[in-house]
C-alpha cells in the first residue's frame, strides 16, 4: 500500500498508530538537530519529523528531497509540542521511521502555496502545478459538488439526462462556429455546437418531456473574463409548460444550490421587464444589490443654451449618496474613465449637493441654483450627494450610465459578494434591427416564441414584438436564459421570413426540425445556465478561468499544450485542405 491515511486525516485520537503517508513535499525546515517536512496531498498537510534518533540511511535520503518531491513516509503518530491551529492536522506529527522517494521534482517555476508568486501567464503554462494550490483545487471541488447537486435536483424533478451530438451542422445565426473538416466527405464540414438547441427541441417532439445535460458548448468569439471558447451549460427543456412553469422549476434549482452548497436561503426572485432594466439600470443584467438608479433628466435640463445637452437625444443622471466631497482629482478620474473607448462617453457633468443646500456643478455657467435644484429633485438627491450626468444618443448613453453606475458601486463598496440578489428579466424584444445589414436578427434565437398578444404586430411593427423569453440574473451576472419555443410550423416560417431567410435557405438549415414538427410537436420551453459563471459566482470570483481545470487565455490559446497549432501536410492532404490553403 502506498498509504494507509491521507495527509488531512490524522488527529490526536490516532496517537501511537503506525501510518504510511504519500504526497508532495510542501516545504522542508531544518531547526537545530531536527528536520520538519510538510507533506501535502489534496486532503491536507501533515508534518513529518526527523530528529537525532533518525538513522543515517534515512538522513541521507532526507538530504536529497526538495519541494514537490513525491515521497512515501512511514512512522508513528504523536502529539505535537508546538501545535498549529491553522491546519486540521495541527495537533499531531509523524515520527518517521522509513522514507521512500517515489518521484523527484525539478524546482517549480513558482511557489505552490495559497498566495503564489506566479503571474497568470506562468501559472497558465504550468497549469498542472497551479492545480495543486488549495484555492484552485477548492474551486474545482466546488464545481464537482455543484454538478452533483444539479443532477440530484433535476433527477428528482423527473428530468432525463441525455447526450446530444458534438459534431453537428453549422448555422448562420448567433456567434461564429468552430468548424471541423470531414475526411470522408470532401469539401464538407461539421460544426461544434454553440448549444444543443435543435436537438433538445427534437427530444421534446420525441416525447422525452423533461431533458437536461451538463454539456460542453463552443463559440468562436472574442474572450472576456466570463467567456471561454469552450464552456459548459446546464441545458434543459420541458414539454407542456408555459413560461411560469420554467421559471418556478429553475428558481427551485437555484434555491437548492444556494442551500445545499452555501447554506444560504434565497427566497425572492422578482420579475423585471427588459424595458425597466434598461431604463433604470442601463443593462439587461441589472445588479440590484444597490440602488443608484438612472434618472431621465432630458426634459429637466434642456433649453438653457448648453449646446451639449440641447442637441442630445437623451440626458440621464445617477445619484451617488454621500459623495459630494469628491475632489477635483477624483472627478477628473471619473471623467477619464467614462471617456475610455470601452465606455465611449464624450464627457461627464457633475453636480455637488452641498450640506448647506447649495449646489456646485461643472456647468454653473449655464444653470442657476434653481435649475440645479430641479436636477436634484429629478435624481432624488439629498444634501451631501453627488449627481453624475451623461448625454448623447439614448441607447449608448444608457449603456454608459449603466457602466458608470457599476463603477461607482465598486468604488463605494456596494457590491458585497456574500449578498445574492437574483431576478428574472422578462419581455425582451423578439428582434433586433441591424443598420449595417438592414435586416432583423433574433435577439435570442430563431425558435423563440413571441408573446401571444404581440403576434399580430409581426406583420406591421415587428420591432415592437416582445419575446416569450427570460434571463436569470444574479448580482449583475447573466446566469442563464431561455424562452418558450415556437412549435407551430406556420409561425416558425413567418419568423424565418422576418429574419431574411428564403424558403430554400430555411429548408436547407432547419428543414429537419420543421419536418419533425409535422409529426406532432408539443408546446415546449427551455433554459440553459452558464455552469462556469454559476460556479464562479458561488466561489466569489470575477473570472471563470479559475473554475475550469484547463482554461484558454484571452487569446483563445492553451499555452500549456501550445494549442491551436499547425498540422502536418499529410493531415492536410487527408482532409483535402492543403490545396485550398496554398491557393489562399
Amino acid at each position: 500500500m502506498y498509504r494507509t491515511h491521507t495527509c488531512g486525516e490524522l488527529r490526536l485520537e490516532h496517537q501511537g498508530t503506525e501510518t504510511t503517508l504519500a504526497g508532495w513535499v510542501q516545504r522542508k525546515r531544518e531547526l537545530g538537530g531536527m528536520t520538519f517536512v510538510d507533506l501535502r496531498d489534496r486532503y491536507g498537510i501533515t508534518q513529518l519529523v526527523f530528529d537525532e534518533n533518525t538513522s543515517s540511511e534515512l538522513t541521507d535520503k532526507l538530504k536529497k528531497i526538495g519541494r514537490e518531491y513525491v515521497i512515501q513516509a512511514t512512522g508513528l503518530v504523536r502529539e505535537r509540542s508546538s501545535k498549529n491551529k491553522n491546519i486540521a492536522t495541527g495537533d499531531i506529527e509523524i515520527d518517521v521511521k522509513a522514507l521512500n522517494v517515489l518521484s523527484a521534482s525539478a524546482t517549480p517555476p513558482f511557489t505552490i502555496e495559497d498566495e503564489s508568486d506566479g503571474g497568470d501567464d506562468i501559472r497558465m503554462k504550468y497549469r498542472y502545478l497551479d492545480l495543486r494550490r488549495n484555492p484552485v483545487r477548492e474551486n474545482l471541488v466546488l464545481r464537482s459538488n455543484m454538478a452533483h447537486a444539479i443532477r440530484s435536483y433535476l433527477n428528482e424533478q423527473q428530468f432525463i439526462e441525455t447526450e446530444t451530438p458534438v459534431l453537428i451542422k453549422s448555422t448562420p445565426e448567433g456567434a461564429r462556429d468552430f468548424v471541423v473538416p470531414s475526411r470522408m466527405n470532401e469539401g464538407e464540414f461539421y460544426a461544434l455546437p454553440q448549444s444543443p438547441q435543435t436537438f433538445k427541441q427534437l427530444l421534446m417532439v420525441a416525447g422525452f418531456d423533461r431533458y437536461y445535460q451538463i454539456v460542453k458548448c463552443f463559440r468562436d468569439e472574442d474572450l472576456r473574463a466570463d467567456r471561454q471558447p469552450e464552456f459548459t451549460q446546464i441545458d434543459c427543456e420541458m414539454a407542456f409548460v408555459e413560461q411560469e412553469d420554467v421559471l418556478n422549476t429553475f428558481e427551485g434549482l437555484t434555491k437548492h444550490l444556494f442551500k445545499t452548497i452555501k447554506n444560504v436561503e434565497v427566497t425572492d426572485f422578482p420579475r423585471m421587464p427588459y424595458s425597466e432594466a434598461i431604463a433604470n439600470y442601463g443593462s439587461d443584467k441589472p445588479d440590484t444589490r444597490f440602488e443608484m438608479l438612472i434618472n431621465d433628466l432630458t426634459e429637466v435640463v434642456k433649453g438653457k443654451d448648453f449646446k451639449v445637452f440641447d442637441e442630445a437625444e437623451f440626458i440621464g443622471g445617477i445619484c451617488a449618496t454621500g459623495c459630494a466631497e469628491y475632489t477635483r482629482k477624483q472627478l477628473d478620474a471619473l471623467t477619464n474613465w467614462v471617456k475610455r473607448p470601452q465606455i465611449g462617453a464624450k464627457g461627464l457633468v457633475y453636480v455637488k449637493c452641498n450640506e448647506d443646500g447649495t449646489f456646485k456643478s461643472s456647468v454653473d455657467k449655464f444653470y442657476a441654483q434653481e435649475d440645479l435644484q430641479q436636477w436634484a429633485a429629478g435624481c432624488n438627491a439629498q444634501p451631501g450627494d453627488l449627481i453624475l450626468v451623461l448625454s448623447g444618443d439614448k441607447s449608448h448613453t444608457l449603456d454608459a450610465l449603466g457602466a458608470l453606475r457599476l463603477e461607482m458601486g465598486k468604488q463605494l463598496g456596494l457590491m458585497d459578494k456574500n449578498t445574492f440578489k437574483p431576478l428574472w428579466v422578462v419581455d425582451f424584444p423578439l428582434l433586433e434591427w441591424d443598420e449595417e445589414t438592414q435586416r432583423h436578427y433574433a435577439m435570442h434565437h430563431p425558435f423563440t416564441a413571441p408573446k401571444p398578444e404581440d403576434i399580430a404586430l409581426l406583420d406591421t411593427e415587428p420591432g415592437k414584438v416582445r419575446a416569450n423569453a427570460y434571463d436569470l440574473v444574479i448580482n449583475g451576472v447573466e446566469i442563464g436564459g431561455g424562452s418558450v419555443r415556437i412549435f407551430d410550423s406556420e409561425l416558425q416560417a413567418k419568423m424565418f421570413s422576418l429574419l431574411g431567410f428564403t424558403k430554400e435557405e430555411a429548408e436547407a438549415q432547419f428543414g429537419f426540425l420543421m419536418n419533425a414538427f409535422k409529426f406532432g410537436a408539443p408546446p415546449h420551453a427551455g433554459i440553459a445556465f452558464g455552469f462556469d459563471r454559476l460556479v464562479s459566482l458561488f466561489a466569489g470570483l470575477d473570472t471563470i478561468r479559475d473554475v475550469i481545470a484547463f482554461p484558454k487565455n484571452n487569446a483563445g490559446r492553451d499555452v500549456m499544450i501550445d494549442s491551436p497549432s499547425t498540422i502536418s501536410d499529410a493531415q492536410l492532404d487527408e482532409l483535402n485542405l492543403r490545396v485550398e490553403l496554398k491557393n489562399k
